[in-house]
């Protein structure tokens, strides 16, 4: 006897405003802004007391404390104590994967609802020490006799080995940064400054608006004295972002602090649940998943390293029986102006469609005007771990506002890899 997997509903998300490292959030850390934000969510769904399946959230830049933060945090959200919680991440696709894993979950049947979400903070980083002082002081521990400690502590001791290590943005097999990796990738595809530039002045005249109709006023939840996020200037100009030196490439480089996303804190999450646990308690569904796809690229051996989204979305498409102009809206993370326009440009190629994705001809163009249609990342801000979520809970609120539609989500990540889905509602 044949049987399918339930559809799994998007109920809607909450999310702290983002805002610039050392600034709002600068001394309360991952778990202070995830517990704010499912705390916020459990007061917008009522869920006071509730068991759910499971919480999955995730954070990219943590302690070595929050080791169990989706647990400690749903401790306390105000959730039941019996909802288990498993910590995440995928670099800036976390939250998102963390949509799926909730989603797979209900799809098998194995929970009814779970809460997916992210938190990240470039505010307050872990702090350590080089490999010659820690063995140093592991060795201390070893060392039964006072004496002998003291030995172990001071003998060849260096104060070269009391210089702290900060977290970096450099990918380990190359030890260049996301932005000089993204300026190969705009050099590759001939991506203009001038371009780059207008999709961020978009990004934030997007964002601006929808502010101002109300977009995001049960979306985004005050915290810290903030309302809404610390990097939307509605305000700014060509003109302006015209003048921003190049932060990467000093000499040649078009991407710039203007058309590149700041370091970010913020936290974000999304209620999803099975048809049958929102009927039970008159809930209504914003919008479904329906599928999903991840992908990764070998940027080591030349591979743009944030090419994987297009790579992922031939391969949702083709699992889906869909052309990628079959969507009312897309979602594409702005991590770089120039990554989404390389993204575009990709798409569009029939070379790169042929040799890369195995088409016979370039998936396309898509409409500019369902862009982001709300502003995305470089207005917004991108807390890595958070903006799945931000966009999930976006992406679902205007299908809702639809009526019905697709949409389709696409991020790419640190590491050459890319996390995709498509969101529907009929």
């Amino acid at each position: 006897m044949a049987t399918t997997s339930p559809r799994v509903a998007i109920l809607g998300g909450v999310r702290i405003p983002f805002c610039r490292n050392n600034t709002a959030y600068a001394d309360i850390g991952n778990f202070g802004m995830a517990v704010k934000t499912l705390g916020a969510l459990v007061e917008k769904f009522k869920l006071y007391g509730e068991e759910l399946g499971e919480v999955a959230f995730g954070a990219v830049i943590k302690h070595a404390s929050d080791w169990n933060l989706a647990r400690e945090a749903t401790l306390s959200s105000g959730l039941s104590p019996l909802t288990p919680g498993i910590t995440t991440a995928r670099a800036c696709g976390t939250s998102l994967d963390n949509t799926l894993i909730i989603a797979n979950k209900i799809a098998a049947g194995q929970i009814e609802a779970g809460i997916a979400g992210g938190a990240d903070t470039t505010s307050d980083v872990p702090i350590v020490y080089g490999r010659a002082l820690q063995q140093r002081l592991l060795n201390v521990n070893r060392q039964k006799a006072p004496l002998d400690k003291f030995k172990a502590a001071l003998r060849g001791f260096s104060f070269a080995e009391l210089k702290p290590s900060f977290p970096g943005v450099a990918e380990p097999r190359t030890g260049m940064s996301m932005g000089d990796h993204c300026e190969l990738m705009a050099k590759e595809w001939k991506i203009s400054r001038e371009d780059q530039d207008q999709l961020a002045l978009s990004s934030h005249q997007k964002a601006g608006a929808a502010y101002a109709r109300g977009f995001f006023k049960d979306l985004v939840v005050p915290f810290r004295g903030l309302e809404r996020d610390g990097f939307l200037r509605a305000d700014t100009s060509l003109e302006k972002l015209a003048a921003l030196k190049p932060a990467f490439d000093k000499t040649a480089g078009t991407l710039t602090a203007g058309n590149s996303t700041g370091l970010s804190d913020g936290a974000s999450a999304v209620l999803l649940a099975s048809e049958s646990w929102i009927a039970a308690r008159g809930l209504k569904a914003q919008a479904y998943i329906t599928h999903a796809r991840v992908a990764a690229v070998d940027f080591v051996k030349g591979e743009g390293l944030l090419m994987a989204p297009t790579i992922a979305v031939s391969r949702l498409l083709d699992a889906a029986g869909l052309k990628l102009q079959d969507f009312d809206f897309y979602e594409i993370h702005e991590a770089f102006a120039a990554q989404v326009l390389c993204t575009l440009r990709a798409w569009e190629s029939a070379d790169y469609c042929k040799n890369r994705l195995g088409k016979d001809a370039p998936l396309g163009s898509i409409d500019p005007a369902k862009l982001n249609v709300n502003g995305s990342s470089l207005a917004l801000g991108h807390p890595f771990a958070a903006t799945g979520t931000r966009i999930v809970a976006t992406l679902a609120k205007l299908l809702e506002e639809k009526g019905s539609g697709r949409g389709l989500i696409s991020i790419c990540t640190a590491g050459g890899m890319g996390v995709t889905a498509i969101l529907e509602r009929s």
